[in-house]
């Protein structure tokens, strides 16, 4: 199937490993040119050359720590031509209320909640001047799936599923579609630190986190190249009168209700 994106303009946060690395390849398979932003330059560079060999998009990088507002105002300064706004900088910690203090709280705030919000707006703007645009917010099943063991990440989730059902709902008049994703646990370094911390609360024992595989759909979790494809369909025209609304993958856990 061809999505019709090849010259498109990609921008990615969190793009140096996991999801966001994975979407990287997956667009610019699809022959977009791409801005990548994380906070490691050694993994950013890394990419940068693996991609631009695989694939032979332009790929333009940009290390910065996008924990506050001003920085995201800043990367959208520089890459304010792009297309297609992939969010998916985040790392919001898990743990139940008694054991996350303020700190804790505005520190995975700021970066995911407060970043997506504050790039998303930067970027609608210039989005809107060309009638034409899509953002994408990597979001997370708890979100839709509450679980007290990771309160703030369902907590921060639960208002970006508000905030991109709303933004979408009407965005569709500006020439913009916004849509969300909600992975469940994906195969990824940022999954084997929250299922390692899930391991405490039902094991006593973080080196059994192996074990909640056996607890997933199809005995899984999902893989970072399912959430990138998804992503890209969503980000296409072939899905072009989707917005305003979340698509969970998850293999069905938040669908039975299940927190793993």
């Amino acid at each position: 199937m061809d999505l019709n994106i090849a010259g498109k303009i990609v921008l990615i946060t969190g793009a140096s490993k996991g999801i966001g690395l994975a979407a990287a390849h997956a667009f610019a398979a699809e022959g977009c040119a791409l801005h990548l932003a994380a906070r490691s330059a050694p993994a950013l560079d890394s990419a940068k050359a693996e991609i631009a060999a695989r694939h032979r998009v332009a790929v333009t990088i940009h290390a910065m720590d996008l924990s506050n507002a001003a920085a995201m105002i800043e990367l959208a300064r520089r890459a304010g031509d792009a297309d297609i706004l992939i969010n998916n900088a985040g790392d919001i910690p898990a743990g139940p209320l008694d054991q996350l203090d303020d700190t804790d709280w505005r520190r995975g705030f700021e970066l995911k909640v407060f970043g997506y919000i504050a790039l998303a707006r930067e970027l609608y703007a210039r989005m809107k001047t060309r009638k034409s645009g899509v953002i994408v917010n990597d979001i997370g099943n708890s979100g839709e799936n509450w679980d007290a063991n990771y309160i703030a990440g369902s907590t921060g989730n639960a208002a970006l599923m508000s905030f991109t059902k709303a933004l979408g709902g009407v965005s569709l008049n500006d020439g913009i579609r916004v849509v969300g994703v909600n992975p469940g646990p994906v195969a990824t370094d940022r999954m084997v630190k929250l299922m390692k911390r899930r391991a405490v609360d039902w094991y006593g024992d973080e080196s059994r986190w192996q074990e909640l595989f056996a607890k997933y759909p199809g005995g899984r979790p999902a893989t970072a190249q399912e959430v990138a494809d998804l992503m890209v369909f969503l980000a296409s025209p072939r899905a072009g009168y989707i917005t305003g609304t979340i698509v969970t993958i998850d293999g069905g856990i938040a669908a039975q209700g299940s927190i793993i």
